[in-house]
């Protein structure tokens, strides 16, 4: 359930279809992202059927990890393909993407 930063872009660098959820909440997300759906986390148990889920992957990414891994189990739990992104957006900017804002 939980992915790698650098798996996730192994897999957009091989054109595997990777589908995100950004799950902050909106302050977050005015900051900065690195693209995907947005559901913030106290939403999502209402509008998880916005997703489509036969759309496989989906990496769920919030600041730092710990939030995208309750909501990754919340939607394996419902049958999505669900990972949680370890270390989060943060954790994508040290490593994939240095222009991603740290906050």
């Amino acid at each position: 359930m939980l992915i790698s930063v650098a798996k996730v872009k192994q897999w957009m660098d091989q054109g595997k279809p990777v589908h995100l959820l950004d799950i902050r909440n909106p302050d977050e997300r005015a900051i900065c992202h690195i693209g995907g759906e947005f559901i913030p986390l106290p939403e999502l148990e209402h509008r998880f059927n916005e997703l489509d889920s036969t759309q496989r992957p989906w990496v769920v990414y919030c600041h730092h990890g710990v939030r995208s891994e309750y909501a990754a189990q919340f939607l394996k739990m419902r049958g999505y393909d669900a990972f949680s992104l370890v270390g989060g957006i943060e954790q994508w900017s040290l490593t994939i993407d240095p222009t991603i804002p740290r906050y």
